[in-house]
């Protein structure tokens, strides 16, 4: 088991310092983004074939988290192509001057290995064991698991056609899954690792990996996800009054006008 997890970590290691170099030969950090849902399909299948036994219930989730980190990736990469560099990454140069090499090595490219790794070990623990099979849990798990890519992947497209359509222009998104809750694609990843921890379960070492769950939730709710998204979008002045009406997390009925007062 040390073996198969010390592995794991030297081929995440070795490709985090890949998309190191491949940001300093763009000159932008946000490639970070596109490599953080690629890492999670780099490990899911490595560990998968390691195992000594393959079970369809670790490829069900080799497979799932493969459709979830494809199409983060590219969501993203579509997103970002000929723009910009992304304004978190922009401001980092200007506050860390001349650190910013150094920081960015660590604070965003190792520090996003050690928690792609705590997040996927779910999926390491579902592939280590040599016993495993479908269970209550486990389509309980995957449910949970098709409701979060839901929210996240129609989330995500809701905003893409809504910024793309010139009429809306310095408008906020406001319909949609964007009516019930302020971040639904946060909210549909977060359900999505809780479900895999859900499959997890059926593992004798299951319990353990809750640490994957539960990172993903502090870092979107608490850190990186929706603290920054809602400083940027305090600016704009519908804001405070969607503020008021939509839940921030959770997806709600939006309070109505005499709930408000």
């Amino acid at each position: 088991m040390i073996a198969y997890f010390t592995t794991l970590a030297l081929i995440l290691f070795v490709y985090m310092q890949f998309w190191f170099v491949v940001s300093l030969v763009k000159k932008r950090n946000d490639v970070a983004d596109v490599a953080w849902g690629l890492g999670f399909v780099l490990l899911a299948w490595v560990s998968f074939f390691m195992a000594d036994f393959r079970n369809s219930v670790g490829l069900i989730v080799s497979v799932l988290v493969s459709i979830w980190g494809l199409r983060l990736a590219w969501h993203i990469y579509t997103r970002n192509k000929n723009k910009i560099e992304d304004y978190r990454y922009l401001q980092w140069r200007k506050e860390w001057g001349k650190w910013f090499y150094i920081r960015s090595y660590f604070q965003v490219y190792i520090l996003q290995g050690v928690l792609l790794f705590l997040i996927v070990s779910p999926v390491l623990i579902i592939h280590a064991s040599q016993d495993l099979s479908f269970r209550v849990l486990t389509f309980i798990g995957l449910l949970v698991w098709a409701i979060g890519f839901y929210f996240e992947a129609i989330g995500d497209l809701q905003l893409a056609r809504f910024i793309k359509n010139a009429d809306n222009k310095g408008k906020l998104i406001m319909t949609g899954l964007w009516a019930y809750t302020r971040h639904p694609n946060y909210f549909g990843e977060v359900m999505q690792w809780w479900g895999i921890w859900l499959v997890a379960l059926g593992t004798p070492l299951g319990h353990l990996t809750i640490i994957g769950p539960l990172t993903i939730t502090v870092l979107l709710l608490k850190i990186s996800g929706i603290p920054l998204l809602e400083k940027k979008m305090a600016a704009h002045p519908d804001f405070a009054a969607y503020k008021k009406r939509v839940s921030v997390f959770f997806p709600l009925p939006p309070k109505k006008a005499d709930e408000l007062n």
